[in-house]
């Protein structure tokens, strides 16, 4: 027989639907279930290979704990929350040549089905379980033993009044507050995003700057941002690019002169801004500006490296301890004589500018950047070796410069124990003020520029003492896979403030106490592990049931014991349909393992544990995360959106689910990168194809009974068992590479070394042969295969 996978796959897949036999209910002799998830997709396309090994890590583990008897629960379910898919649909609608490319061209969407995508749930559903890419049928197709009966939207009705329990539940516990707020805001939809609407600049952060008030004669304002306060006694000029477009406006009462671009960041970061005149950078060169801290004058200089996009167009020179500064300056005393013709600022005035040390470091001389420079041999503005120069001056002076006298009262302190408090001081003076911006290019999958706004908005309190110390216990005592993610999540928690919890419009729950506003995407995705042990028996319910008393009574218990301390329960009388959903959800509970990219570590995995600390009691705190490593096509990145992918379907067809998932688990260890190359996926298929064939030959033998074994025999049966050894402590440890190495490639070994040693025909060594078949290939199963269960 030859080894037609598409064949033997698509058997077993009707043969496993058809008994129900990944429909997991309550087992009453089980008493220690197995309850494990993964992210829920977002539809705003199809699944790509990237998703594939996402998916099949679970599932590995999901059918390691069957085989070790355990009752498993392994669900799915659609997160259609937010803007991204309403965007997409606009975009469609609105005939956009990049949107309909992307869908045609990444997800083979034919012309015919593009009417069918032109309303938000209907290109949900399309990308659902409609298209070739769809979710459903690659997940089917990879024999994933998923409960289906536990899948939801995050836009369906029941969901919707979960997430308004939830969120009524952190109001009333202090944990949400409204207030003025720093948030990403795609400058395209008019509303905030977050990390997952972003189509460049996911790992962007936005940062406070100072801005330095430098003044004109006139009073003029020219704010000049920088990440180190400290350093304003060392600025001897300033420099603009010539050729942009600055702006002198009215900027909260007072005459600023900033770039075209910056006025719009301020005008976002609620700041009263009137646009009064347009003028080039060239217009400004030469003007004397005083600075706020010393009173003297310094001069702005033309410098076309200078970013209008970035904080304010206008940017303060520290020679002495800033390399580019320093090179910049350099350059423009070269190049005196020729400034003086083209902007009339005198050449032996430009010549005459020196650097400003304000202070003192080991190892370095008077002037810092230059000895840097010098010792990294960089001599130019457009050496790419700069950056890392400046970076490293910077950490050095950052931790070990002293400053010096002419600082006073901050005079000899470390820079990093003064930074914070010499801001302060001359905030309080009014010599500086505060502005944000971003750390790189931030663009929305709308396609619009995302720029940082300052927003009255409702948001979630991480920063909450009380409540960190509730999500370090949880990260203390979970299971982190593997383990040096542990202190990422310890990071997290320390780093994290307010966190946005809202859009203006979208998909999704509105905010119970102001229908004006949609519960964004992360924030309503953070318990939702526990909507997938009462969903299917919650649909019985009517709707208008199912309101806060019915959750209260269903996760806080009858008498509200349960319940997070100090919380009043919502009823009198608790639901007895609640109660009895809530059985359900005490049997499954806790999440024993989440499986989820490593990049969410730094929201939804954090929150995850957040919102199970407080709303949650211990014992159902989450048991344990595996962290996943991204996917690679051909060594670079795979990315839907940019249409860098493979589809599951070309896939599967190609080589078959188990050459497929082999692939993906042999690669790397789920933590790590893996790289999808076409070559090295054929050769994997050429391997299973081997081991078919030996397969068949061993299993159209007649086995003897009761054979006698050789000396040789046992030797293969006890390495036999050292991998089933090995194979075990492996998938404990959710180490599929390991595990199915050990189960194919480490035992092929030990089989040649076998099939030399004895005569394969002799009735110990028949029966030998097929009880190490039966073994390896529920070894097999469990770590990679489907067809050989």
């Amino acid at each position: 027989m030859d080894y037609e996978p598409q064949d033997v796959e698509s058997k077993w897949r009707q043969r496993w639907a058809d008994r129900g036999r990944y429909e997991a209910d309550p087992d009453p002799g089980d008493a220690d279930p197995t309850f494990i998830t993964v992210p829920y997709p977002y539809p705003s396309g199809g699944m790509h290979l990237g998703h594939c090994r996402t998916y099949t890590v679970p599932d590995v583990y999901a059918r390691y704990r069957r085989l070790q008897g355990d009752t498993v629960l392994f669900p799915i379910a659609w997160h259609v929350t937010g803007t991204p898919i309403v965007g997409a649909v606009e975009r469609l609608k609105e005939g956009d040549e990049d949107q309909i490319s992307s869908l045609q061209d990444a997800f083979n969407v034919p012309e015919s089905d593009l009417q069918s995508l032109e309303t938000p749930m209907g290109f949900a559903r399309y990308f659902i379980e409609e298209a070739d890419s769809s979710y459903k049928r690659g997940m089917r197709q990879l024999g994933l033993s998923i409960d289906w009966r536990r899948e939801f939207t995050t836009n369906d009705d029941r969901y919707s009044k979960f997430i308004t329990w939830q969120y009524e539940t952190l109001k009333e516990r202090g944990l949400l507050e409204k207030g003025l707020h720093p948030v990403d805001f795609c400058t395209n939809e008019l509303q905030p995003v977050t990390d997952h609407d972003l189509l460049e600049g996911e790992d962007a952060e936005h940062q406070e700057f100072t801005l330095v008030r430098f003044s004109d004669d006139d009073g003029t304002i020219y704010p000049m941002a920088t990440l180190r306060p400290e350093t304003v006694r060392g600025v001897t000029n300033a420099f603009v690019n010539p050729g942009a477009t600055y702006v002198r406006a009215t900027v909260d009462g007072e005459r600023w002169i900033v770039s075209e671009q910056a006025a719009g960041k301020f005008e976002l970061q609620d700041r009263s801004v009137t646009v009064e005149e347009r003028l080039s950078g060239a217009d400004l060169v030469g003007t004397a500006v005083d600075n706020p801290v010393t009173g003297e004058a310094v001069t702005i200089l033309p410098a076309e490296f200078v970013d209008p996009d970035n904080a304010t167009g206008v940017v303060m020179s520290v020679p002495a301890h800033s390399p580019d500064d320093y090179l910049a300056l350099e350059e423009a005393r070269a190049d005196a004589d020729r400034i003086e013709a083209d902007y009339g600022v005198d050449a032996d005035a430009i010549r005459a500018i020196d650097p400003v040390p304000i202070l003192a470091i080991d190892d370095y001389g008077e002037i810092p950047a230059r000895d840097a420079l010098a010792a990294a041999g960089v001599e130019r503005t457009d050496d790419p070796a700069l950056g890392e120069v400046t970076e490293d001056l910077y950490q050095a002076e950052f931790h070990n410069g002293r400053l010096l006298d002419s600082y006073d009262e901050f005079a000899g302190e470390v820079v990093a124990d003064v930074r914070e408090r010499f801001r302060e001081h001359h905030r309080e003076t009014g010599a500086f003020d505060r502005m944000y911006e971003y750390t790189e290019e931030v663009v929305c999958r709308c396609g619009g520029d995302v720029e940082v706004s300052v927003q009255d908005t409702w948001f979630i309190r991480y920063n909450d003492e009380d409540w960190q110390e509730k999500a370090r216990e949880v990260v203390e005592g979970m299971d982190a896979i593997p383990e040096n993610t542990r202190k990422q999540y310890d990071d997290t928690i320390d780093w994290l403030e307010e966190w946005p919890c809202i859009r203006n419009y979208g998909l999704g729950t509105r905010l119970p106490w102001d229908e004006e506003f949609v519960i964004e995407p992360l924030s309503d995705s953070t318990i939702y592990m526990a909507y997938y042990t009462i969903a299917p028996r919650l649909r019985e319910v009517p709707v208008e049931d199912v309101d806060r008393e019915f959750f209260d009574a269903l996760f806080f218990g009858p008498e509200g014991e349960a319940a997070p301390e100090g919380y009043d329960v919502a009823f009198d009388d608790p639901d007895e349909r609640a109660l009895e959903l809530r059985e359900e959800w005490e049997y499954w509970y806790p999440v024993d393992y989440r499986c989820s990219a490593t990049d969410l570590i730094r929201n939804h995995l954090t929150f995850y544990i957040y919102h199970h600390a407080e709303l949650f009691e211990p014992g159902n705190w989450p048991g344990g995360i595996t962290s996943m490593g991204l996917g690679l096509l051909e060594g670079e990145k795979m990315s839907s959106s940019k249409g860098h992918v493979v589809l599951p379907g070309k896939a599967l067809d190609e080589y078959g689910a188990d050459t497929v998932r082999f692939f993906l688990l042999n690669s790397a260890e789920p933590w790590q990168d893996y790289d999808w190359r076409a070559d090295a996926v054929s050769s994997a298929r050429d391997q299973l194809e081997r081991f078919w064939d030996r397969a068949q030959d061993i299993a159209d033998r007649e086995v003897p009974d009761d054979p006698a074994l050789s000396g040789v025999d046992r030797w293969l049966l006890s390495r036999l068992q050292a991998t089933v050894e090995t194979t075990t402590d492996a998938l404990e440890n959710f180490e599929t590479r390991t595990a199915s190495q050990a189960a194919f490639y480490n035992f092929e070994e030990d089989l040649r070394w076998y099939r030399r040693r004895t005569d394969t025909d002799r009735p110990g060594a028949v029966w030998t042969l097929r009880r190490v078949l039966e073994t390896r290939l529920r070894l097999l199963a469990t770590t990679s295969t489907t067809s050989s269960t």
